[in-house]
């Protein structure tokens, strides 16, 4: 089929391997809900559920691939624009996957202008290698990811996403984990601020519980 700014591509084997699991729904009247549920690592993070396609809203997008209904919510449209839902190749342990061009908006320091300093310190190159390669496949499996905002002197400025904003345990996160390790591989380092929005909501990209 084709593809539109509101649709995602489904694959023959995609479509045939959702239709069988439907099969075994009691619930009928079910689609497809297709979501962008977070951001990690500089990919969107995606959330595929079965529910009743009746509990749309009205500017979610509705469509039908020869018999499968496809609900795409409308803060995911263009964040799926391009997308194909595809089968894994792989024989004993074939999964669904989505091919998305898109990626997540790269934040920059200009939307943080009330934070002192810069990222381009000796210092922040440091701590920028310590969370890529420490701290964030740590916390990858509960969907979050930490980032360096900025470093003044010796205070680094660390901002939550994904699963870890608004999440109750991000405090301990950030104390017994983040800091400790910026602290211990970058000596000049003695303060660090977490500068997340926590206001955002309890764990604001995963999805709530669903029918």
């Amino acid at each position: 089929m084709g593809v539109d700014n509101s649709t995602i591509e489904i694959s023959e084997r995609a479509r045939n391997f959702v239709l069988g699991a439907l099969e075994s729904e009691a619930e009928e009247n079910l689609g497809l809900f297709i979501e962008v549920s977070g951001e990690s690592d500089g990919e969107y993070q995606y959330d595929l559920y079965f529910q009743d396609v009746n509990d749309k809203t009205m500017q979610d997008t509705v469509y039908e691939v020869n018999g499968l209904k496809v609900v795409i919510p409308s803060s995911s449209v263009k964040k799926l624009s391009g997308a194909k839902l595809d089968m894994s190749d792989e024989q004993d342990d074939s999964q669904l996957f989505l091919v998305n061009p898109n990626r997540p908006t790269v934040r920059t320091l200009s939307e943080d202008m009330d934070i002192p300093g810069d990222l381009s310190s000796p210092e922040a190159l440091k701590i920028v290698e310590i969370l890529d390669k420490e701290i964030n496949p740590a916390i990858a499996s509960h969907g979050g990811y930490a980032e360096l905002v900025s470093v003044d002197g010796s205070t680094a400025y660390v901002r939550m996403m994904g699963g870890c904003q608004g999440c109750g345990m991000a405090a301990v996160t950030l104390s017994q984990g983040i800091e400790v390790a910026i602290k211990d591989g970058v000596p000049e380092i003695e303060d660090v601020v977490d500068v997340t929005n926590h206001s955002a909501g309890t764990n604001p990209f995963y999805a709530s519980s669903k029918k």
